[in-house]
């Protein structure tokens, strides 16, 4: 099983808009808990994006999704933010 992803990915907020980037996410099994997450680089940044908070997808290729909570998000450049994501069920990857 896969235990990392770094590729593009969308992100799909509550109201169903689809905001597309890249994704860098790995499982965190320590301890005998299991869950994954990582950080999520837009394409675009919108006021939607950041509102968002809760109640996420996160779509793959390939069409493997999983749900997701924004944890945080900084600013990488004038126009590029980067989003934590923290993975709620099974990882999509």
């Amino acid at each position: 099983m896969t235990t990392t992803y770094s590729g593009p990915a969308r992100l799909i907020l509550v109201d169903g808009a689809c905001i597309s980037g890249m994704a860098s996410l790995s499982t965190n099994q320590r301890g005998g808990l299991s869950g994954w997450g990582g950080t999520f680089r837009p394409d675009e940044v919108t006021t939607d994006l950041r509102n968002a908070v809760d109640g996420l997808q996160l779509e793959l290729p390939y069409d493997q999704v999983g749900t997701v909570a924004v944890t945080g998000m900084r600013k990488l450049l004038a126009t590029q933010v980067l989003v934590s994501l923290a993975g709620r069920g099974p990882a999509p990857f």
